[in-house]
């Protein structure tokens, strides 16, 4: 067993790698790093974690997949040829915009 001793967000240009099938693989960005230690405060590992939620061990990951290694690529670079677009984040509901009253 493993406990989470922290969470950082990742920087722009980390991705992880996937296998699908021989010779199909696919990148997604890492959104955050976590810093992984035994539970008798022994071994310590770092996992990135995908915007689709996946991270080496997992056991939801993708089926079939198969973690092959993380990668950087600066992002004035543009991104790795296999990469998957992250998931499209709906947009929040708004209310109409409250306008400040001035004080009597």
């Amino acid at each position: 067993m493993k406990r989470i001793v922290e969470i950082v967000p990742a920087r722009p240009g980390w991705y992880a790698r996937w296998r699908l099938a021989p010779g199909d693989t696919r990148c997604y960005p890492v959104s955050l790093w976590a810093l992984l230690e035994e539970v008798d405060g022994t071994g310590r590992e770092v996992i990135g974690v995908d915007c689709v939620g996946q991270w080496p061990g997992a056991d939801d990951n993708e089926a079939g997949g198969e973690f092959v290694r993380y990668l950087f690529q600066t992002p004035d670079s543009g991104v790795p040829e296999d990469a998957e677009p992250p998931p499209a984040v709906p947009e929040r509901a708004t209310g109409p915009r409250r306008q400040a009253v001035p004080a009597p």
